[in-house]
């Protein structure tokens, strides 16, 4: 099980587990973390998301202000990117994954202390991908 935060990109949000996501299905499940004990898992449609976050935990550090920079000392593995969501939102990282024409791709982020260990982008909530 992954631990996960889902985006959608109507900015809704679900926080939870799953064992069933792959980039190349249209629909996974989440069992959701603050769900009463026995309930059913949410069916999500990929499409419907903004990106698909897999972190250390959950409630992550609200103090923690994401670094969009590369640590020098620590060279990162990919090619380095740079993601513009529609909403503004701005992640740097690296990935292996990315390919004009597919629906998204794999993110690691620059921050090495970030709660995100990787999160998959939706391509189509993005305004601009760029290579750094």
């Amino acid at each position: 099980m992954n631990k996960i935060v889902a985006r959608f990109a109507d900015g809704r949000l679900i926080k939870g587990m799953t064992a069933d996501f792959l980039p190349t299905k249209n629909v996974f499940h989440v069992s959701v973390a603050d769900a009463p004990p026995g309930a059913e898992p949410v069916e999500v449609q990929a499409k419907d998301l903004k990106a698909l976050f897999f972190v250390k935990d959950h409630a992550g550090d609200p103090r923690h202000a994401e670094r969009n920079e590369f640590d020098a000392a620590h060279p990162p593995a990919g090619r380095r990117i740079e993601v513009v969501f529609d909403d503004g939102e701005v992640l740097v990282g690296t990935t292996t994954g990315y390919r004009p024409g597919r629906p998204g791709f794999f993110l690691v982020p620059a921050d090495p202390d970030s709660n995100i260990e990787r999160c998959f982008i939706v391509v189509a909530a993005t305004q601009e991908i760029s290579f750094l």
